[in-house]
């Protein structure tokens, strides 16, 4: 990656930012031989996380960031959903089948709360969306989807 508008911080904190679209900066991670070995892409595509509404601080790549699908692959971003935030299944990995899943509910914070932490909740590898199962939110609308 080339170094031209990098803000090297510190030996291993490396800021782009904000230009553009861009709503907050991104930073890299990684100590100078690292940042050059990146591809140009990751630059590109951590920059375009950054673009993303509600996103909360700044889009990160981590020492290993290369290429993804949308995010780097080491891309790390946070959202508020107050904000608009969104949430991306590109941001975790679904490019190997890492068993990503998005769950859509009608279930309100609450209910998923409440039975948080409890085996009817630990268990995504079942057929049934765990908020359905029995003691939890009964929401007919809740699905998995596999991304």
């Amino acid at each position: 990656m080339d170094l031209q508008g990098l803000r090297r911080e510190s030996d291993y904190r490396w800021v782009i930012e904000p230009e553009g679209r861009m709503r907050v900066p991104a930073v890299l991670y990684a100590d100078e031989a690292l940042v050059r070995d990146m591809d140009d892409k990751v630059r590109q595509q951590i920059s375009n996380v950054a673009t993303l509404p509600g996103i909360v601080g700044a889009a990160y790549a981590m020492p290993d960031a290369h290429w993804g699908y949308g995010f780097p692959i080491g891309g790390v971003a946070a959202f508020d959903a107050e904000r608009g935030g969104v949430v991306s299944a590109g941001g975790v990995g679904f490019d190997i089948s890492c068993g990503v899943r998005t769950m859509l509910t009608d279930c309100t914070r609450e209910e998923i709360v409440a039975v948080q932490g409890s085996s009817r909740t630990n268990s995504p590898g079942r057929s049934r969306p765990v908020s359905a199962a029995p003691g939890g939110c009964t929401s007919r609308k809740t699905r998995w989807t596999r991304c």
